[in-house]
C-alpha cells in the first residue's frame, strides 16, 4: 500500500517579542463615559486591554478609526476590549455634547471615556494623538504604538494576547475594513504639507500684510500669490491663541498647498447656528475634486464644531492655491490637514 504524502503546512508568523511596559493605568480620573459604565480594574479582569487615546477632530486618528471598529467588532467575543481615551485638543472638543454627537456620527460602538481633564492622559503619560496601548489579562502594558499606521502588526498584536489568554479561534486573518471619506488612508507618496494651526499660538506660514492683532478684530488683506504651504487672511478677523474667528461675512482665507486632501477644523462660533461658504480651487469650482463636504460648484455648510473634507483631488497631485470664502460671519477655524 502506498502512503500517502502529508500535505505541506501553512507556515505560521513568526510570534512578535512582546515586553512587559508597565501597569495599565486606572481611568478614574474620567469625567464621564459612553457606550459603558465606568471601567474599573474588576471590570477589566481577564481581559486583553486596546487603549486609544483619541480626539475626534485630529485627521491621524480619523484614518485609525476603521482598524478600531473592525478590532472591537471581530475581537470582542474573544476576550477584547477597545477602550477610546476621549482626551481633547481644542477647548469645543472639551464639549461632551459634540463628543457624544461624534460618537454617534461615527459609529463608534466600544467603550469612551471622557478625558477632558487629561487625568487619564496624565496616569499613561500619553503625549500624542493618536495612541495605542495594549494590554494583557493581568493589566500589564505589552506594546505601544504612536501615530497611525502598523496597523497589520497591531492586528497581530492584538492575536497574540488573545492566544496567550486562551483563544482557541483567534486565527491568523485580517479584520475587513471599509475606509471612506476622510477615513481613507493619505496620499503619502504626494503630500508634502504639514498640519497647519490658524491660530496665533502654533501658527506658521502666515503671510497677511501688516501685523498679526493678537486677540483684537482687524482686517486682513490677502497678497496675491502665495509660497507653498503658506497662509492669509482677508476681511475682518480675530485670532486667539487656538482658533481665528471671522466678525463679518465675505472674509475669506487662502492656502497653497500640495496633497490630494484638504480639510479644514472649523464650525459656527455659537450653537445651533449654520455659517455657508464657497471652496475654489485655482480660482475656479472644485467639481470632481471636491471633498464630501462640498458641492461640485464648491458650496457648503459649516452646521456643527468638527474636520471638514473640502478637497479630494482625483486627477494629478500638484501644488494648488486653496481659497474658502465665508458667507457668514461668526465662524472659527482652527487648523488645516491634510493627506
Amino acid at each position: 500500500m502506498k502512503a500517502q504524502s502529508a500535505k505541506p503546512r501553512r507556515p505560521q508568523p513568526a510570534l512578535i517579542r512582546l515586553t512587559v511596559q508597565g501597569e495599565l493605568p486606572s481611568f478614574a480620573g474620567a469625567t464621564g463615559w459612553l457606550n459603558s459604565p465606568p471601567l474599573t480594574e474588576v471590570r477589566l479582569r481577564g481581559k486583553v486591554v486596546l487603549v486609544n487615546f483619541w480626539t475626534y477632530t485630529c485627521i491621524n486618528w480619523l484614518r485609525q478609526l476603521p482598524y478600531l471598529r473592525a478590532w472591537a467588532a471581530k475581537y470582542a467575543d474573544q476576550g477584547l476590549i477597545v477602550v477610546g481615551v476621549h482626551t481633547p485638543e481644542f477647548g469645543f472638543e472639551a464639549d461632551v455634547d459634540n463628543v457624544v454627537r461624534a460618537v454617534r456620527e461615527m459609529k463608534i460602538e466600544y467603550p469612551v471615556a471622557i478625558d477632558s481633564d487629561y487625568a487619564v492622559w496624565t496616569a499613561f503619560s500619553n503625549h500624542y494623538w493618536p495612541a495605542l496601548y495594549f494590554a494583557d489579562v493581568d493589566g500589564l502594558i505589552r506594546q505601544r504604538h504612536f501615530g497611525e499606521g502598523k496597523y497589520e502588526l497591531s492586528e497581530q498584536v492584538i492575536q497574540q494576547l488573545l492566544a496567550e489568554a486562551g483563544s482557541t479561534n483567534t486565527g491568523r486573518e485580517l479584520a475587513t475594513v471599509d475606509a471612506r471619506g476622510a477615513e481613507a488612508p493619505a496620499d503619502w507618496g504626494s503630500l508634502r504639507s504639514p498640519e497647519t494651526y490658524l491660530g496665533f499660538a502654533r501658527t506658521q506660514g502666515f503671510l497677511s500684510a501688516g501685523r498679526v492683532a493678537p486677540g483684537m478684530p482687524h482686517i486682513y488683506t490677502a497678497p496675491t500669490a502665495l509660497e507653498l504651504n503658506h497662509w492669509a487672511l482677508s476681511g475682518e478677523w480675530t485670532m486667539t491663541e487656538q482658533a481665528t474667528a471671522l466678525n463679518a461675512a465675505n472674509g475669506s482665507i487662502v492656502s497653497r498647498f500640495h496633497a490630494r486632501d484638504l480639510h479644514l477644523v472649523m464650525g459656527p462660533a455659537e450653537p445651533a447656528t449654520s455659517v455657508r461658504f464657497r471652496v475654489l480651487i485655482d480660482g475656479q469650482p472644485p467639481g470632481a475634486a471636491r471633498g464630501v463636504d462640498v458641492d461640485e460648484q464648491g458650496n457648503g455648510t459649516a452646521t456643527e464644531q468638527r474636520l471638514y473634507q473640502l478637497v479630494r483631488q482625483r486627477d494629478q497631485i500638484t501644488d494648488r492655491t486653496f481659497e474658502i470664502t465665508f458667507l457668514d460671519p461668526h465662524v472659527e477655524v482652527y487648523a488645516f490637514t491634510f493627506g
